[in-house]
């Protein structure tokens, strides 16, 4: 029997989640000694006031829960709001979006002027599978001139696997880089067909064994705000917040606007590296010249 992919992928969503439970978390016993770490099926079941066999059905992608069935079972595995909105795009197989082939994303022309216009404030668009669509003069700095990469590796959950100096740059870099995986999986279940996300998923499990294993934890998240550190190499540590914007005419082009509370080292670490970036560019403009 053909199984749909999307109930496959959330019957593995399922497992993984049940296995971050302990019985004691839930109101259970823990009773004999466990041979796997979490919750059992038959414990899931039991809290979700269904059988075990009908539970692993859907566990097994062989069934299509109820929108209630799904609400308690969320309810049982303690999902937060970004695991709620996952379960239920791979659940509501009925609204998924159009598979999604080779096309590529361009950022808003407007969009990009608004960027060009933000001249102490680093920020860049992000669009579906992380590719990196926009940036202004100071992201190029604060990171690097991304129009150096070909445009099918421009994409930021790749260079913090592929490019040592993404390493360097984030102090926290496993945090950030499970946060954009996670970004990269709530992908999947908006768009299970495409077939860009799912070689850049292949190329990165055979690339690196981290991305192997972190993807495989199901783990998802939708993009926020947030605060990151950063190690940059001309003007030291920088403590930054991002929040993030949506783009009004194409809501999957997200802009990430970097921010620092003013009076702060790193406010004056962004208008520094302004100064430096600035110079840079005359500096290669003199040299063309």
């Amino acid at each position: 029997m053909n199984r749909n992919p999307h109930l496959n992928e959330l019957g593995e969503f399922l497992k993984a989640r049940r296995a971050e439970l302990s019985p004691s978390e839930v109101g259970l016993r823990g009773g004999q000694r466990r041979r796997v770490r979490g919750l059992r099926r038959e414990e899931v079941a039991l809290l979700a006031a269904i059988s075990t066999e009908y539970y692993a059905r859907i566990e097994q992608g062989r069934l299509q829960a109820s929108t209630p069935l799904l609400n308690e079972i969320a309810q049982v595995l303690r999902l937060n709001e970004d695991q709620r909105t996952y379960l239920f795009e791979l659940a509501a197989k009925d609204r998924v979006r159009p598979a999604r082939s080779g096309d590529r994303q361009q950022v808003d022309t407007q969009l990009q002027r608004m960027l060009d216009d933000l001249t102490a404030t680093p920020a860049f668009v992000i669009g579906r599978r992380t590719d990196i669509l926009g940036w202004n003069q100071l992201a190029a700095a604060l990171w690097t001139d991304f129009a150096r990469f070909p445009k099918q590796e421009r994409v930021f959950v790749r260079l913090l696997f592929t490019e040592p100096w993404m390493r360097e740059l984030y102090v926290d870099w496993e945090e950030v880089t499970r946060l954009a995986i996670a970004q990269l999986r709530m992908e999947t279940a908006r768009y299970p067909g495409d077939q860009r996300l799912a070689a850049l998923v292949e190329e990165l499990s055979a690339r690196d064994a981290q991305f192997r294993q972190w993807w495989t934890e199901h783990d998802v998240a939708m993009r926020g705000k947030g605060t990151k550190k950063l190690r940059h190499p001309a003007v030291g540590e920088l403590t930054l917040d991002w929040d993030t914007l949506t783009c009004g005419t194409d809501p999957e082009q997200h802009i990430i606007v970097w921010t620092a509370a003013p009076g702060s080292p790193s406010y004056d670490g962004l208008r520094l590296l302004a100064s430096w970036g600035a110079d840079q560019k005359r500096t290669a403009s003199d040299t063309v010249a």
